[in-house]
Protein backbone atom coordinates (compact mmCIF):
# COMPACT_ATOMS: atom_id res chain seq x y z
CA UNK A 1 0.00 0.00 0.00
CA UNK A 2 1.38 3.38 -0.95
CA UNK A 3 0.51 6.81 0.46
CA UNK A 4 -2.30 7.46 -2.05
CA UNK A 5 -3.93 4.11 -1.30
CA UNK A 6 -3.59 4.78 2.44
CA UNK A 7 -5.29 8.17 2.04
CA UNK A 8 -8.12 6.57 0.05
CA UNK A 9 -8.64 3.88 2.71
CA UNK A 10 -8.62 6.37 5.60
CA UNK A 11 -10.94 8.80 3.79
CA UNK A 12 -13.43 6.01 3.11
CA UNK A 13 -13.40 4.70 6.68
CA UNK A 14 -13.54 8.12 8.35
CA UNK A 15 -16.04 9.58 5.86
CA UNK A 16 -13.82 12.60 5.21
CA UNK A 17 -12.63 14.05 1.93
CA UNK A 18 -9.34 12.99 0.42
CA UNK A 19 -8.06 16.56 0.81
CA UNK A 20 -8.85 16.57 4.54
CA UNK A 21 -7.30 13.13 4.97
CA UNK A 22 -4.18 14.15 3.02
CA UNK A 23 -3.76 17.23 5.22
CA UNK A 24 -4.17 15.17 8.41
CA UNK A 25 -1.74 12.48 7.29
CA UNK A 26 0.86 15.03 6.17
CA UNK A 27 0.62 16.84 9.52
CA UNK A 28 0.91 13.53 11.40
CA UNK A 29 4.04 12.61 9.47
CA UNK A 30 5.49 16.10 10.02
CA UNK A 31 4.88 15.94 13.79
CA UNK A 32 6.50 12.48 13.97
CA UNK A 33 9.49 13.72 11.95
CA UNK A 34 9.95 16.85 14.08
CA UNK A 35 9.67 14.86 17.31
CA UNK A 36 12.25 12.30 16.12
CA UNK A 37 14.54 15.12 14.91
CA UNK A 38 14.44 16.70 18.37
CA UNK A 39 15.68 13.42 19.87
CA UNK A 40 12.40 12.27 21.44
CA UNK A 41 10.59 8.98 20.88
CA UNK A 42 7.08 8.67 19.42
CA UNK A 43 5.08 5.88 21.03
CA UNK A 44 1.76 4.83 19.52
CA UNK A 45 0.36 2.19 21.89
CA UNK A 46 -0.54 -0.98 20.01
CA UNK A 47 1.15 0.21 16.81
CA UNK A 48 4.77 0.77 17.77
CA UNK A 49 7.53 3.12 18.81
CA UNK A 50 9.75 5.31 16.65
CA UNK A 51 13.09 6.16 18.26
CA UNK A 52 16.55 7.45 17.38
CA UNK A 53 19.58 5.30 18.15
CA UNK A 54 23.29 5.87 17.68
CA UNK A 55 24.99 3.46 15.29
CA UNK A 56 28.64 3.05 16.21
CA UNK A 57 31.41 3.59 13.69
CA UNK A 58 32.83 0.42 12.21
CA UNK A 59 35.26 -0.96 9.69
CA UNK A 60 33.82 -1.84 6.30
CA UNK A 61 35.03 -2.95 2.92
CA UNK A 62 34.40 -1.41 -0.47
CA UNK A 63 32.91 -4.31 -2.44
CA UNK A 64 34.22 -3.01 -5.77
CA UNK A 65 37.85 -2.54 -4.75
CA UNK A 66 38.16 -4.57 -1.57
CA UNK A 67 39.75 -1.60 0.23
CA UNK A 68 39.08 -1.41 3.98
CA UNK A 69 37.43 1.83 5.07
CA UNK A 70 35.99 3.36 8.22
CA UNK A 71 32.21 3.82 8.28
CA UNK A 72 31.46 6.78 10.57
CA UNK A 73 29.01 6.66 13.48
CA UNK A 74 25.57 8.11 12.80
CA UNK A 75 22.09 8.39 14.22
CA UNK A 76 19.40 6.20 12.69
CA UNK A 77 15.64 5.93 13.15
CA UNK A 78 14.45 2.65 14.62
CA UNK A 79 10.87 1.30 14.68
CA UNK A 80 9.79 -1.31 17.18
CA UNK A 81 6.34 -2.73 16.39
CA UNK A 82 3.79 -2.97 19.19
CA UNK A 83 2.10 -6.18 20.26
CA UNK A 84 -1.12 -5.52 18.32
CA UNK A 85 0.79 -4.86 15.09
CA UNK A 86 3.07 -7.86 15.63
CA UNK A 87 0.09 -10.14 16.29
CA UNK A 88 -1.68 -8.87 13.16
CA UNK A 89 1.42 -9.52 11.03
CA UNK A 90 1.84 -12.99 12.53
CA UNK A 91 -1.74 -13.93 11.68
CA UNK A 92 -1.27 -13.31 7.94
CA UNK A 93 -1.75 -16.50 5.96
CA UNK A 94 1.48 -17.90 4.59
CA UNK A 95 -0.12 -18.67 1.22
CA UNK A 96 -0.45 -14.94 0.46
CA UNK A 97 3.19 -14.26 1.26
CA UNK A 98 4.36 -17.33 -0.66
CA UNK A 99 2.48 -16.30 -3.81
CA UNK A 100 4.05 -12.85 -3.93
CA UNK A 101 7.55 -14.18 -3.19
CA UNK A 102 7.62 -16.64 -6.10
CA UNK A 103 9.61 -15.46 -9.12
CA UNK A 104 7.82 -15.48 -12.46
CA UNK A 105 8.55 -18.42 -14.70
CA UNK A 106 9.77 -17.47 -18.15
CA UNK A 107 8.89 -19.58 -21.11
CA UNK A 108 11.78 -21.08 -23.08
CA UNK A 109 12.07 -20.10 -26.75
CA UNK A 110 12.06 -22.89 -29.32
Amino acid sequence: MNKTELIDAIATRSKTTKAQTTAMLNELLEVIQQTIASGNDVQLVGFGTFSVTERAGREGRNPATGVTMTIPAKKVVKFKPGKTLSDAAASVKKTNAAKSAKPKQTEKKK
